[in-house]
């Protein structure tokens, strides 16, 4: 067996298969690099782009905390106006108004009436058809059209200022 294994055909032959062999492992060993290779520049374009839109979504997210900081201090300033504070329990009313007629079975039915008639004399000033008679202007100033001005002291007085 000793002269079979150390034949030069039997060396030859094995030292073919072990080149075969050895080319073989190098490519696959090649390929396995590469697919490592490939795959790591994948997944480093992969966090590239998920960085990138991190860092994209927090900055958005920063310009709308920014925003909605400014707005609300915008409504906060717009909410202390004398104007807004009225339109505010305007509306405040309305809802409430709203709650009880649907809440109060018997508050409903004048409530509505007397709102078609408000809403009739607005309709006729607003058109023309009668004086104005503006329930708020007591309220929030000026004069009512029922009451006296108060006229100026003295007579220069009442040639430099307009009337209103």
């Amino acid at each position: 067996m000793k002269e079979f294994l150390f034949h030069p055909a039997t060396l030859g032959a094995g030292c073919v298969l072990l080149t075969v062999l050895l080319v073989l492992a190098l490519y696959h060993l090649l390929r396995v690099k590469g697919e490592y290779s490939r795959y790591r520049r994948m997944l480093s374009d992969k966090m590239e782009i998920d960085a990138a839109a991190v860092s994209k979504q927090k900055s958005e997210l920063e310009a709308l905390r920014k925003d909605n900081e400014n707005l609300r201090v915008k409504v906060q300033a717009l909410s202390s106006q004398p104007e807004q504070k009225l339109a505010r329990e305007l509306e405040i009313f309305a809802r409430a108004e709203k709650k009880m007629t649907v809440a109060a079975p018997g508050f409903a039915s004048p409530w509505e009436q007397a709102k078609q008639a408000a809403w009739q004399e607005l309709s006729e000033e607003e058109s023309g058809r009668s004086a104005h008679r503006t329930l708020f202007q007591r309220f929030f100033g000026g004069a009512s059209p029922g009451q006296p001005r108060a006229l100026p002291a003295n007579a220069e007085a009442a040639k430099e200022s307009p009337p209103s």
